[in-house]
């Protein structure tokens, strides 16, 4: 499915914005604080119902007003369109799809997939798990049969032992999650391992496309590599009852990156950190293009920005090949070598207008 209209209001700075998308490419230009990054944002949010710039609604709603709505129309390869939209308040955010009410964000993940690549896009090899973890999870979910459904029991399981944990009940209710906290964690640590096995070798590729170095990725599980997860689990036993949390577990896990053997934050600049988070990004979108299924939207937020001419070039060189619908931003059009047909717009101060050469 590729991503055919899109609806926005009260969003950010943006009252009410209209725009059809072209199934290849559109360019979104404007100047600074216009509105351009909070349409991929309102784009992200319908996509899996959270923003990419803030962890709270609150900032996601335009002021003076109480809620915002992204409505999109997918269209699929028989040429059906199939609606999808999201409304966000300071109480929550209700999701429909085809006009009815859906259950969870996993299904609009699974009409209308996206990544984006923006300039804090380095904050994925940067920062901390946690980042990482969501950026792998992504891939799974769309590549593994029950993966949303052993998450889903894995973190009832954590949630309620950590309960039992820090209010300090006794060993015997504690444990009783240790079955389910095993069989979903043993499950998803599996798929896991597979996806990155099968990832690995595109962000080899990708890595010496753009730095020009040998990339690698591993999973780091979330336990001592040499153990099982039960023996893990029960070596922490001690720890767990002084921390009043469970310490190890799918839910340490993390995607190791090595840059030329090298840990990647040893190796190399914050400037090729953009092009080694990107290089992850495009390696998950040509991996999962292989598997067939929804076209992925590749956001691209002002790519110009933080890279310099030459890895400017090299970074639009692959992601003109890679097949997803582009959706990309700019402040200086004329920065962007991309030479694809395709629709572009002007946003100034929220609103939108197509711009039609003669």
């Amino acid at each position: 499915m590729t991503l055919s209209a899109l609806e926005v209001r009260d969003f950010r700075c943006i009252a009410h914005a209209q725009l059809d998308f072209d199934p290849r490419f559109t360019l979104i230009a404007g100047e600074n604080a216009s509105g351009k990054t909070s349409l991929l944002e309102a784009l992200y949010f319908l996509s899996c119902g959270r923003s990419f710039r803030s962890p709270q609604l609150d900032p996601l709603i335009r002021a003076g007003t109480s809620e915002f709505m992204v409505v999109g129309q997918v269209v699929g390869s028989s040429g059906l369109s199939s609606s999808l939209g999201v409304r966000g308040s300071r109480l929550g955010s209700e999701i429909r799809l085809g006009g009815q009410p859906a259950t969870g964000f996993a299904q609009m993940a699974a009409m209308f997939p996206a990544q984006v690549i923006d300039p804090e896009v380095h904050r994925l090899v940067d920062d901390g798990p946690t980042q990482r973890r969501r950026y792998l999870d992504w891939g799974v979910f769309h590549v593994e049969p029950g993966f949303v459904g052993a998450m889903r029991r894995y973190q009832r399981a954590l949630k309620q032992r950590n309960a039992a944990l820090k209010a300090k009940r006794p060993a015997t209710e504690v444990r009783l999650w240790d079955p389910e906290l095993l069989a979903s964690g043993g499950q998803i640590n599996d798929q896991r391992l597979r996806y990155v096995e099968l990832l690995a070798p595109y962000v080899l590729e990708f890595g010496r496309e753009l730095l020009g170095l040998d990339v690698e990725i591993s999973l780091q599980q979330g336990w001592a590599q040499e153990k099982s997860l039960v023996t893990a689990l029960e070596e922490a036993w001690s720890r767990d009852l002084q921390r009043g949390a469970t310490s190890v577990g799918t839910h340490r896990a993390d995607v190791i990156v090595r840059v030329g053997g090298s840990p990647a934050k040893d190796r190399i600049s914050r400037g090729q950190q953009k092009l080694l988070a990107s290089c992850l990004l495009l390696s998950q979108i040509e991996h999962r293009a292989t598997f067939g299924g929804p076209q992925t939207a590749l956001l691209l937020d002002d790519p110009a920005a933080e890279l310099d001419v030459d890895n400017l070039r090299r970074l639009l060189r692959v992601v003109v090949r890679v097949p997803a619908q582009l959706i990309v931003t700019a402040l200086d059009p004329s920065r962007l070598d991309l030479r694809l047909p395709g629709r572009v717009f002007h946003v100034e101060q929220g609103k939108l207008a197509p711009v039609v050469y003669s």
